[in-house]
């Protein structure tokens, strides 16, 4: 009798551990040759990295430079099961920074499966309802991978109450994700004076305002410093462009209304 009720035990302790496992315990996806052969030597980049994790950042992304632009990388809808994308060959604005913000926490391949779906996906869930759709969801979901530290940086930052994912004609953005009022703050183009400047990190996540009704930001990229001055590294989409490349950071604040900064945590 207490052999049975030892191995009920057993089986009790082993169904809910099973349920606890978090979603990153899933069989890794398959990636193409070129995506494996980068992601081993990004990996290796990573490993000799000896500073902070923004130096990684620094290096991780440079790595990406001139990669391909390719619109909406990833799959998944309400209707459509969510796949987890992992893609080198071509990244949009979005999946490269989840991309580098899941190496520069990552030293070998599990790693980095786990802290992809970390960042892109709140509390590890691979699912299209429980992506992080919204740039200042980084700031505001689990896994937080980021601190919003806009308001900090100038008392001209300007606060705005959004309804994310309502367009202004009362339908959404993205059918079956519920609408999140949420307060954000960014810092109008005009106020990047060079003490603004000046106080931004390289590896600050940097996204532009957007003043449209529903969303928080309009695209994404990354605050560096190089010899050639701060930039924006980004997966730009302009013809002129269409890869990743670094357009200095003055020139784009020209061609947006303001930046929203986050600081990886």
């Amino acid at each position: 009798m207490r052999t049975v009720t030892r191995i009920l035990l057993m089986l009790v302790t082993l169904v809910f551990a099973l349920a606890l496992l978090p979603s990153q315990a899933m069989a890794a996806p398959a990636l193409d040759e070129a995506t494996s052969q980068q992601l081993d030597e990004l990996l290796a980049v990573r490993n000799s990295t000896t500073g902070t994790r923004t130096d990684a950042i620094a290096q991780l992304s440079s790595r990406f430079l001139g990669t391909p632009y390719g619109a909406n990388m990833l799959v998944g809808s309400v209707t459509q099961p969510e796949q987890l994308v992992i893609d080198f060959r071509r990244v949009d604005c979005f999946t490269y920074l989840d991309y580098v913000e899941a190496l520069s926490r990552s030293t070998t391949r599990a790693a980095f499966i786990q802290n992809l779906v970390a960042t892109r996906y709140a509390d590890g869930q691979v699912e299209f309802t429980r992506r992080k759709h919204f740039f200042t969801d980084w700031a505001a979901v689990n896994r937080i991978a980021a601190t919003d530290i806009t308001r900090t940086l100038t008392p001209a930052a300007v606060t705005v109450t959004k309804h994310l994912n309502a367009k202004a004609d009362g339908g959404n953005y993205l059918p079956g994700i519920p609408v999140v009022d949420r307060d954000i703050t960014y810092i109008p183009s005009r106020s990047f004076d060079n003490a603004v400047i000046t106080a931004l990190h390289t590896g600050d996540y940097l996204g532009a305002y957007t003043p449209d009704a529903g969303l928080d930001v309009s695209h994404v990229g990354i605050f560096t410093t190089t010899p050639n001055g701060p930039m924006f590294r980004n997966a730009s989409s302009l013809t002129v462009n269409n890869q990743v490349v670094d357009t200095p950071l003055t020139q784009y604040l020209t061609t947006v209304p303001g930046l929203v900064v986050l600081r990886p945590n």
